[in-house]
């Protein structure tokens, strides 16, 4: 088991912990890769372990039989899983899926499940978590009905941009189209209008955020207010850190 310092994770969750309560978690965790298209959690299956993302980006997705789109999107700041298992159920509706490739700290539940019930601290803090959770897919409903494409498409990149590694983002249109729920035509038009006012940059398999700010500008008030519950209510500051 890997000697884990808890100052020099990436996790925010973790870091946000009281240190004896982390003392108390880190030998249940365990580092695992998780590499591009993974599943960690499969829809209706019975969830076994979850997962502390250190790096990397997972999708939350509703598989129907008219489509698969995209309802959910976790990083560093997040834990896989947390909301079904620490509600006393053992599974999820949804798929949760590698979009990035990176690293997590895996735990088994029924380890997790312990700590929780014994460190009120540790209770708290995840519960807290499940609320931002809640926030955030409340914020896509909100852009899905208010927003067009290109506010939509601003949104998911700031999102992709908050919990990737610099300014390059690893993506296709047809990826894009998927988790936007949106034709591909659709995708490519607000690309091309975001690439034309000098916000992002494209190449093949790749989009590379140029003007973070004026992405904001576009994405409005579908993005922001998840992030700053977080902030709020993991990391008790009134404003999400600059990137």
């Amino acid at each position: 088991m890997a000697d884990l310092q808890q100052a020099a994770l990436r996790n925010r969750l973790l870091r946000a912990l009281p240190p004896e309560d982390f003392a108390a978690l880190a030998p249940a965790l365990r580092p695992e890769a998780i590499p591009l298209r993974r599943v960690l959690i499969s829809a209706n299956t019975q969830i076994t372990s979850v997962h502390f993302v250190e790096a990397g980006i997972v999708s939350v997705t509703s598989d129907a039989p008219s489509g698969r789109i995209e309802i959910g999107l976790l990083g560093r700041e997040g834990l896989v899983g947390a909301a079904p298992v620490l509600l006393d159920d053992d599974r999820s509706p949804f798929t949760h899926f590698v979009q990035a490739a990176g690293h997590v700290l895996t735990v088994d539940v029924p380890d997790l499940r312990a700590e929780v019930e014994r460190r009120p601290a540790l209770r708290s803090l995840l519960h807290r978590y499940i609320q931002t959770q809640t926030i955030q897919t409340a914020q896509t409903a909100f852009a899905n009905a208010r927003g067009g494409t290109p506010t939509r498409l601003a949104r998911w990149l700031l999102m992709c941009h908050d919990r990737g590694e610099g300014d390059d983002i690893t993506v296709t249109q047809e990826f894009m189209s998927l988790m936007l729920g949106v034709e591909r035509p659709g995708v490519t038009m607000a690309m091309k209008v975001l690439e034309k006012d000098g916000l992002v940059g494209k190449r093949r398999g790749h989009v590379k955020i140029i003007d973070r700010e004026r992405l904001l500008d576009v994405a409005g008030d579908g993005y922001g207010l998840a992030e700053t519950e977080y902030a709020r209510l993991i990391e008790g500051r009134d404003a999400p850190a600059a990137r």
